[in-house]
């Protein structure tokens, strides 16, 4: 390796040890959003933060076509070494590293068309994408290229993929409502456990054909108190129901919801719910998946080129096609030997690949600028 590429390595660690050692959850990524401001002006990149919200973009270049690039940026919430925290254990620290690398590869090369670089924040909510989408951040926008680091199981390192096939996913919160009841008495109110676990069987009655990856279960089940005398006739739950297109994901929703009827119907009990969050199935373009092939080829070689991937995970960066259909956007799989797996606390990777991840991206982003077909 040339010096000049083990200093620019050596630059992009330090960049992910600074995000990586100060993670913050959604919609509270200050001062993530002003460490990559300070960067960037120091590097006397334009970018410009927004007033009602975190997260920022930079943009180099000028005129058509618009090619942008887009780096989660926020950390999860969750129990490490026994303690909650904000941790950064989706790969959302090596993103921002990875794209800042490819902002500093490009910001002298870029002479014809427009490269935006947009900073997302809360991708772990599945709204920053529609925040950006709301803010007109996209609506020129002729090619769009993420990327994430994906699990060993499905992408080692040494290998990349062109584009990633997430699946559609929709969370639904609910809720008995009855009347609770002594144990001696069992015939006076109807048992909130005993309808939710019913419920959470049902689930398991519904079915697509086995062509289609789905899935719908119960995630969540809260009922009764600290008295073991008294029947509970309340009860809260919740569900997570994924598909991989998101034709199956509507028709699988109101599958569910003709379940609940039943079983309110069945134990003539309420059962109110309500739909959240949800995320749509990735609508790959096969032409921003070329250039992203290519720039794996230029950079690795063809030895790296992995199959496209299709996974049951989920990710808001596809809300930005379903809004606005006239994007051409692939993701980016980086095989890194992530283990033991995403969301993991303890999860580790090979940061080798934060160089290599830039590189290739810069070189995509220099194909789809060259080639653009996109009128």
């Amino acid at each position: 390796m040339a010096q000049t590429d083990i200093l620019f390595e050596n630059r992009l660690l330090e960049i992910f040890e600074h995000l990586h050692a100060h993670p913050e959850i959604s919609w509270k990524e200050i001062e993530t959003t002003a460490y990559i401001s300070r960067l960037l002006q120091s590097e006397d990149i334009r970018s410009y933060t927004f007033d009602d919200c975190t997260g920022l973009i930079a943009e180099i270049g000028s005129g058509s076509p618009v090619v942008a690039v887009r780096a989660d940026i926020d950390a999860l919430w969750q129990q490490v070494n026994g303690k909650f925290r904000a941790n950064h254990s989706c790969g959302h620290d090596a993103h921002m590293s990875i794209v800042i690398g490819a902002l500093l590869k490009l910001k002298e090369e870029v002479t014809e068309g427009t490269v935006r670089f947009i900073f997302q924040p809360a991708e772990e909510t599945g709204t920053g994408a529609l925040k950006m989408v709301n803010k007109g951040v996209v609506d020129d926008v002729d090619y769009l290229f993420g990327m994430h680091l994906r699990p060993i199981e499905e992408v080692p390192f040494g290998k990349i993929t062109p584009s990633v096939y997430h699946g559609a996913v929709a969370f639904l919160n609910g809720k008995v409502i009855g009347d609770d009841a002594h144990g001696a008495r069992p015939y006076q109110g109807v048992n909130a456990i005993e309808v939710l676990s019913s419920l959470s069987r049902q689930m398991n009655t519904i079915n697509f054909s086995p062509f289609e990856p789905y899935s719908a279960k119960m995630t969540r089940l809260e009922a009764g108190g600290q008295s073991l005398n008294i029947i509970p006739g309340s009860g809260k739950f919740g569900l997570d129901v994924r598909a991989q297109r998101n034709k199956i994901l509507l028709e699988l929703q109101k599958a569910v919801e003709h379940k609940i009827e039943q079983i309110s119907m069945l134990y003539e009990v309420k059962i109110d719910y309500e739909w959240m969050d949800f995320t749509p199935a990735a609508e790959v373009s096969k032409d921003a998946e070329a250039f992203l092939r290519k720039g794996i080829i230029e950079v690795a070689g063809s030895e790296a080129l992995a199959e496209p991937l299709i996974t049951p995970g989920s990710d808001d960066f596809h809300f930005y096609t379903i809004k606005r259909p006239h994007i051409k956007a692939a993701m980016m799989g980086l095989g890194s030997d992530l283990v033991p797996g995403l969301h993991h606390p303890n999860m580790t990777f090979d940061r080798r690949i934060i160089k290599i991840g830039a590189d290739v991206l810069a070189a995509s982003v220099k194909y789809a600028l060259k080639n653009d077909n996109s009128s």
